[in-house]
Order: C-alpha cells, then sequence, then structure tokens
C-alpha cells in the first residue's frame, strides 16, 4: 500500500459519513441549533483549540524527528487561526478528539490526522458557506483559505506516511485510526442532529 490507495480506501469506507458530515447539517449540530454568528465563531474556536492541543501534545511525545515537526506545525497552524477568530471558544471538545487523544505511535497518528484532515476541510467548506451567506466575504476567504491550508497539511501527512509505513501492519494501524476519527465525528454529527430532532440522513 501506499498514502494514495490509503486515502482512497479511508475514503471509499466512509463515504458516507463524509458526505453527510459535509452538509449544510453540520453547523447546525456544532452549534446545537444556535445558529448565530457568535456561537458559530465559538464552535470554530473550540475545534481550533482542541485540534492545537492534541497536536502539540503529540509533538512532545514523537520521537520521529520529521513526523514531530509535522505536528508542531499542525499545532502551530490551528493555534493561529484560533488567534485569528478572536473568539472564546465553546466549552466543547470535538468527540473526534477522543480517539485522536488515545493514538499511540508514528504511523497510527500519521493515519489519526489524515482523517482529522478529511473531517476539518468539510468543516471549512460549511463555514465559508455560512459566512458566505451572511455577506461576509472577508470572513468567508479567511475559511476558505483554511481549507487551503488543510489540504496542504493533508499532502504533507500523505508524503510522510509513504516514509514511515515500513509493513502493512503500519498501514492498517494508519488506516484504523483514520477510520476512528471519522467514525466518532460522524457518531457525534449524527447523534446531536436525532437529540436535536433533526434527520440527519438527506431526503431524497
Amino acid at each position: 500500500m501506499d498514502a494514495a490507495a490509503l486515502i482512497d480506501d479511508v475514503t471509499d469506507d466512509q463515504q458516507t459519513e463524509l458526505s453527510r458530515i459535509g452538509s449544510s447539517k453540520l453547523l447546525y449540530a456544532d452549534t446545537r441549533g444556535e445558529m448565530d454568528e457568535e456561537t458559530v465563531y465559538a464552535t470554530a474556536a473550540a475545534r481550533e483549540a482542541a485540534a492545537s492541543e492534541t497536536f502539540a501534545a503529540w509533538a512532545d511525545d514523537e520521537n520521529h524527528a520529521e513526523a514531530a515537526a509535522l505536528f508542531a506545525d499542525a499545532a502551530d497552524d490551528a493555534s493561529a487561526r484560533l488567534d485569528a477568530l478572536d473568539a472564546d471558544p465553546a466549552d466543547w471538545t470535538p468527540a473526534m478528539h477522543d480517539p485522536l487523544d488515545d493514538i499511540d505511535g508514528t504511523a497510527a497518528r500519521l493515519g489519526g490526522l489524515l482523517g482529522w484532515t478529511l473531517v476539518d476541510k468539510k468543516v471549512k467548506e460549511q463555514l465559508t458557506g455560512f459566512f458566505t451567506g451572511q455577506a461576509d466575504p472577508q470572513t468567508a476567504s479567511t475559511f476558505r483559505s483554511a481549507g487551503s491550508d488543510v489540504l496542504d497539511l493533508r499532502e504533507e501527512v500523505t508524503d510522510l506516511l509513504d516514509i514511515v509505513c515500513a509493513d502493512d501492519a503500519d498501514w492498517e494501524r494508519a488506516q484504523e485510526s483514520a477510520n476512528a476519527v471519522i467514525e466518532a465525528a460522524y457518531d457525534e454529527f449524527f447523534s446531536t442532529l436525532e437529540n436535536l430532532g433533526v434527520n440527519p440522513k438527506p431526503v431524497c
């Protein structure tokens, strides 16, 4: 296997989950139905705060120098986005950080980070759309740029996966971690919407 095949496998396995997470219902779930600008900012800030904390902890604990540098850069980028939001984070940690925080091992962490990028790109797309709808093109552009940064990070992750993964077991650990992160994000999305009385599934 290589990183390109891993991404194909993960996106195939999680096609339905990623598609639904990428719907307009995502921010409704994140904000628990409170779709005002202040609450959207707060939940976006909470996502960046959680990412910064998780990836900084990985960087401190990582023995592989290139991986440690990548995790540190990911933490710094999330922290910079948090500062740019200039908003108090909501009292909420996205559920996908439960498996992320439990991951150990370089290949598994890179897989988890891959899964995070697949979810977070959907988040940034919905934030871009929200602020476009609010007639706030400057903020929409900020989140669009942030989405591009997440894509750049994904490319760095895939490049490093091809270096780090030495055998099938490494690739399996990376894939399991990516799937676990996406599944945790989807489970939270699904259950939150159900609790709000909203059908998480698209109506055809």
